[in-house]
């Protein structure tokens, strides 16, 4: 039994953080399924920039649509549904064993209309509509105007992974938004299942924080910020307002920890993974983390919601300087801009090769 079975075993999904259409035609994800645990996939705009632009897969395609007046974006989404269909297909076994807990794909918005909510909810429904799968996520991200699209989403119907989540308080704010959805479908008199998970960020905060720490503190608050951000997760399954909504046919919205590759070349690969085994949770991680945790990997226990350590170390990073709450607003900040330029340079991208096509 690898560690990753074992992870499963106590309660926890294993999703991919890669998609690319090699991944796919080779057989690799179905590979991964059948024997490493996996049971989802996420994609973001950097993880689709790498993919197009380094591949000659998509080039066919794209000599499709050589026209300059066909919409690079319109010829990304294209592209990323097909792709994010087909891993829904694979996953659609999952997904109906499970009940429609888990065996979810995840496509991202426009990282672009991060702070604009009406148009959030309109390229969602629209890429929901395309995608024609229930087990297919859309992506939002957890700001002030994706919180108001998340609530619009949800009541609608349509599945969410509140992305950028970075702080427990980041967190309760999204899950909010969702419990405020389901309620308005339970006040309307319309199903209470609408799949959902939030996304908390967990490798940035040691990578901001690596040169402003002393030793002891290097490459703590992350975990501590996702056990603390996990026990207010128990607190609202816990409460009356959810067990309301469970009996009216609702499904957690399963929080989802991402950004768990290791940035710090001395922590062993399955560092986060160890760490965040969680009932009820799922772990979004890197093919090379996948693969070295699943021959290397080793699960010690799971976490309970006790934070006695957590807070400790959150209060000794304020004591040597760090503002976390501040950080945590930095750090969502800075993550939307990098989904921003990895767009652009994904849309620029996808240019450059039909230039380079139509001289071919």
């Amino acid at each position: 039994m690898t560690a990753l079975k074992t992870l499963q075993d106590r309660g926890q999904s294993i999703w991919l953080d890669s998609i690319s259409r090699e991944l796919l035609e080779s057989g690799t994800l179905s590979r991964y399924i059948a024997n490493l645990s996996v049971t989802g996939l996420t994609s973001n705009p950097t993880i689709f920039e790498r993919a197009m632009t380094a591949s000659d897969r998509y080039d066919p395609a794209i000599r499709g649509h050589l026209e300059p007046e066909f919409p690079a974006e319109r010829l990304f989404f294209d592209f990323a549904l097909e792709d994010i269909v087909a891993a829904a297909d694979l996953f659609r076994p999952v997904y109906d064993a499970s009940g429609g807990r888990d065996g979810f794909a995840s496509i991202e918005v426009s990282p672009t209309l991060a702070d604009d909510a009406a148009r959030s909810v309109a390229e969602a429904k629209a890429l929901f509509a395309r995608a024609e799968r229930p087990n297919v996520l859309i992506k939002v991200p957890g700001t002030e105007a994706g919180r108001l699209a998340i609530e619009e989403l949800i009541a609608a119907g349509i599945p969410v992974n509140v992305t950028l989540l970075f702080s427990r308080s980041q967190y309760r704010a999204a899950a909010e938004a969702y419990l405020r959805g389901i309620e308005q479908r339970v006040e309307a008199g319309l199903g209470a299942y609408v799949p959902s998970v939030a996304s908390l960020f967990v490798s940035r905060w040691d990578g901001a924080t690596a040169s402003r720490l002393p030793p002891a503190l290097a490459n703590r608050l992350g975990i501590a910020i996702a056990q603390r951000t996990y026990k207010v997760y128990l607190e609202i399954l816990a409460s009356d307002r959810w067990r309301g909504l469970a009996q009216a046919g609702a499904q957690p919205q399963r929080l989802l920890w991402a950004s768990t590759g290791t940035k710090d070349p001395a922590l062993p690969a399955g560092y986060y993974l160890t760490a965040l085994a969680a009932e009820g949770t799922v772990n979004t991680v890197p093919e090379k983390t996948l693969q070295s945790f699943a021959e290397n990997g080793v699960v010690e226990g799971v976490l309970d919601g006790d934070t006695a350590e957590a807070d400790a170390v959150v209060e000794a990073v304020g004591k040597a300087g760090v503002d976390v709450d501040a950080l945590a607003a930095k750090l969502q900040a800075d993550g939307r801009d990098s989904f921003v330029q990895s767009w652009n340079d994904l849309l620029a991208g996808i240019e450059s090769k039909r230039r380079t096509l139509r001289r071919a």
